[in-house]
């Protein structure tokens, strides 16, 4: 699309000696849908370039009874309601060829720190709060104080394993479930996306190892499979989903093999969601590991290994 210079074409318009003052205007009129319209489809354009191109299915959003849901990156979950505004929700429903909804219209905006702030009295807890401690300190002017847990924390966290490729990554990590389902460990893995969370069933199913999936897509199963995760010889695959707000109990016999083993796929850019993660393990003084495996074909790589 060629958008027209306004303020040029505006200017000749009123140079031209041969046009009176209600043909001056019709041209303007003229002048200004024209760009009005160009700008509006090379808008459109953008945005369908992005669906295209920067936009997952299965990472970013699920389509799901002929709608496309958006997945909330740091808990794994639906969004159901939500949408993104500037027609680019609009773009990615053209793009999976479901019906394509109206826009809705903002009519206003305010960030959560300015939200917050609007209280008088802040208070708040999380067992990941200490690492963003000076952050509560700029922006609300909290101090974080760690309680002590109840009972000394066992786990043992091993030092990250990093491969050249991804798919090297995935070999190894599907190695180590198979030896620890052999005896009878459980393991939760955790994957960054639905996506991840289904390739590495794929990749246990032709191994022949038993496990269980949880991701958006079966969030209703939710319940179910996290009361199975803590039994001896359970694989569980998840995504955010099972990072954090959910207490894992090991079954009879389970802490004498070792505990829950978290295994992670990737380094997530907030450190907060690893935490997380790991903190399924080793809960209440129980026995528990985990280790993170990555690659240099990793998102988090590509955008941060330069640096």
């Amino acid at each position: 699309f060629i958008i027209p210079d306004l303020s040029q074409g505006l200017h000749e318009i009123d140079s031209d000696p041969h046009l009176n003052f209600r043909e001056k205007k019709k041209r303007k009129r003229e002048l200004e849908a024209k760009y009005s319209e160009t700008s509006e489809r090379m808008h459109a354009s953008q945005q369908l370039i992005k669906a295209y191109w920067l936009f997952n299915k299965d990472v970013d959003y699920v389509v799901k009874d002929g709608q496309v849901i958006i997945v909330d990156e740091f808990t794994g979950r639906l969004m159901p309601g939500r949408r993104w505004s500037d027609g680019l929700h609009q773009a990615i429903e053209a793009k999976e060829g479901v019906n394509v909804a109206e826009e809705n219209q903002t009519l206003a905006t305010i960030t959560f720190q300015n939200y917050f702030r609007m209280y008088e009295k802040l208070a708040g807890m999380t067992g990941t709060a200490d690492t963003e401690a000076p952050e509560f300190k700029k922006i609300y002017d909290l101090d974080v104080f760690v309680i002590p847990t109840h009972k000394k924390m066992i786990r043992k966290d091993f030092p990250d394993v990093i491969y050249k490729t991804e798919r090297e990554k995935f070999k190894a990590v599907s190695e180590e479930i198979k030896e620890l389902h052999k005896n009878g460990q459980p393991v939760l893995v955790g994957t960054i996306s639905i996506e991840k969370s289904e390739m590495l069933s794929r990749m246990l199913k032709q191994a022949g190892i038993k496990h269980q999936v949880l991701n958006a897509k079966n969030h209703e199963r939710e319940a179910e499979i996290i009361a199975q995760a803590g039994q001896n010889g359970t694989v569980t695959i998840s995504t955010n989903m099972a990072g954090r707000g959910t207490d894992i109990v090991l079954g009879t016999g389970v802490p004498d093999l070792g505990g829950l083993h978290i295994l992670g796929t990737s380094r997530h850019e907030s450190r907060r969601i690893d935490n997380q993660l790991r903190g399924r393990s080793g809960r209440q003084g129980d026995q528990g590991s985990s280790r993170f495996y990555l690659s240099l074909e990793d998102d988090l790589m590509r955008v941060f290994g330069s640096e």
